[in-house]
């Protein structure tokens, strides 16, 4: 008597699924860090951050308030334009 298949499941095999295609080998596992050797790799990145300098952070608050400001504009003067353009169709039929 022939053991019948489980339904979902898929035969494992080492064939790739698209002609062509390579077989992915196991990529070399990475060594695992001590945790202080962590802690000192973290502590060099942290060293590579360059901080914006005040005026940078100024400036740049600028600019977006700015842009915040052209961009609430544009919506509300096409809001209030399509808003007129509903009311003027809108009193078409009426």
């Amino acid at each position: 008597m022939a053991k019948a298949k489980t339904p979902g499941r898929r035969p494992q095999t080492a064939q790739p699924a698209i002609a062509g295609a390579a077989v992915v080998a196991d990529a070399p596992k990475k060594p695992r860090v001590s945790i202080p050797q962590f802690v000192g790799q973290v502590r060099a990145e942290a060293r590579k951050i360059v901080w914006p300098s005040r005026k940078e952070t100024w400036i740049t608050s600028v600019m977006v308030f700015i842009m915040v400001v052209i961009a609430s504009v544009f919506f509300f003067v096409v809001d209030t334009g399509l808003a007129f353009l509903s009311r003027l169709i809108l009193a078409i039929g009426q």
